[in-house]
């Protein structure tokens, strides 16, 4: 079995977190092109070069990379063809554990090389406008002001709020329906782990939750009703993440039962690993988030809107990073960058709310004096 050895690269980038092997770049290069000579113009290197890295690679590996039929263009093996094929599944599914790496790399050198940079650790659901939000912060303090660097580890919204109570972050992100009702599956969830008085809410956004479907919709599937009727293959999010809550939230309201769902036990880490499933056809359809689906040239079928919250402690609010986030929240220039991510409304961005104005779950009238 072979070894993978990781490496990182300093730079003022701010770029997607990627971790990249040079061979894999050849490979693209080759299929793309349908020629060592195309691949070397496209990369910049010599001939010579790629070729000597391709049999370097091949002898490292033990395996054909490239085959030539005579007078047709190179194109990749069947162990080359592999090798880009596991590239792909891999950034999909660790995409946002690799992020949450470079955070971590980010956060140590941020405290290394900048006594004036903010560094704010936030464990969240999985979210495509906090990546967004992560990297206008870096750019947000560029005029030399400090900058603010969210260190983001992205889990399930319990392990979220759960993390905030033990002292392992500074702000957790969950979210739920807009509007949540006395007695719903959220109430039961994250009414717990929240206390009015010690908690504060922090307004983001409003985004949309529905089904990420094949291009073209081949099933027409338009509710959780028609996934259920066609016995289309779903795959889910796992317990304890809130996309997970919602769906059964909405499976509650509709009367329908888990059971029901084919693939319902079917879990995947993130919105984009999921939507890399359904965009693979090892299933038909997920609920998730517009931005992952169209990433991967899926259709959305648009269910329901729900409010993602920031939640800090209330001793926390006047904390230097804190009240740099919640100014940076409150800019236009955010709030326009928020509307460019897919399906994503600024809501009371950066306003600090009492829970009970916004999860309606607490009822502190005095009881009535007994009657003598």
């Amino acid at each position: 079995m072979h070894r993978l050895q990781f490496h990182y690269t300093l730079s003022r980038d701010t770029t997607p977190a990627q971790v990249r092997n040079p061979l894999i770049d050849l490979l693209q290069a080759v299929a793309t092109g349908g020629s060592i000579s195309a691949a070397a113009r496209a990369l910049n290197l010599s001939y010579r070069h790629v070729w000597g890295e391709l049999k370097r690679w091949e002898d490292e590996l033990g395996n054909e990379l490239l085959v030539w039929d005579k007078g047709k263009s190179a194109r990749l093996s069947e162990f080359g063809a592999k090798l880009m094929w596991a590239e792909r599944q891999a950034q999909a599914r660790l995409a946002p554990q690799i992020e949450a790496l470079r955070a971590d790399l980010e956060r140590a050198f941020a405290v290394a090389f900048d006594a004036d940079s903010h560094v704010l650790t936030l464990y969240a659901s999985h979210d495509d406008g906090l990546a967004a939000l992560r990297e206008h912060a870096l750019a947000w303090g560029s005029d030399g002001a400090g900058q603010l660097h969210l260190d983001i580890r992205f889990c399930g919204s319990v392990d979220a709020i759960r993390a905030l109570n033990e002292g392992r972050c500074a702000l957790a992100g969950f979210h739920t329906l807009q509007h949540p009702s006395p007695g719903s599956l959220a109430e039961r969830t994250y009414k717990p782990l929240l206390k009015p008085g010690l908690h504060k809410i922090i307004g983001f956004a409003v985004r949309t939750q529905g089904l990420m479907v094949a291009a073209g919709n081949p099933l027409a599937l338009r509710s959780l009703r028609d996934v259920q009727r066609t016995q289309a293959r779903f795959v889910n999010r796992a317990l304890g993440t809130g996309t997970r809550v919602v769906f059964d939230e909405l499976l509650n309201q509709q009367g329908l039962h888990s059971a029901e769902i084919l693939g319902y036990e079917r879990t995947e880490p993130s919105h984009t690993a999921l939507a890399h499933a359904v965009a693979s056809a090892s299933a038909d359809v997920g609920l998730g988030i517009a931005a992952a689906a169209h990433a991967q040239g899926l259709d959305f079928v648009p269910l329901v809107q729900e409010s993602y919250h920031l939640v800090c402690l209330k001793s926390a609010l006047e904390e230097p990073a804190i009240a740099a986030l919640r100014a940076l929240l409150q800019t236009p220039q955010w709030q326009n960058a928020l509307r460019q991510v897919g399906d994503y409304v600024p809501e009371h961005c950066g306003q600090v709310q009492a829970l009970r104005r916004v999860l309606p779950w607490w009822d502190f009238a005095k009881p009535k004096a007994a009657a003598v």
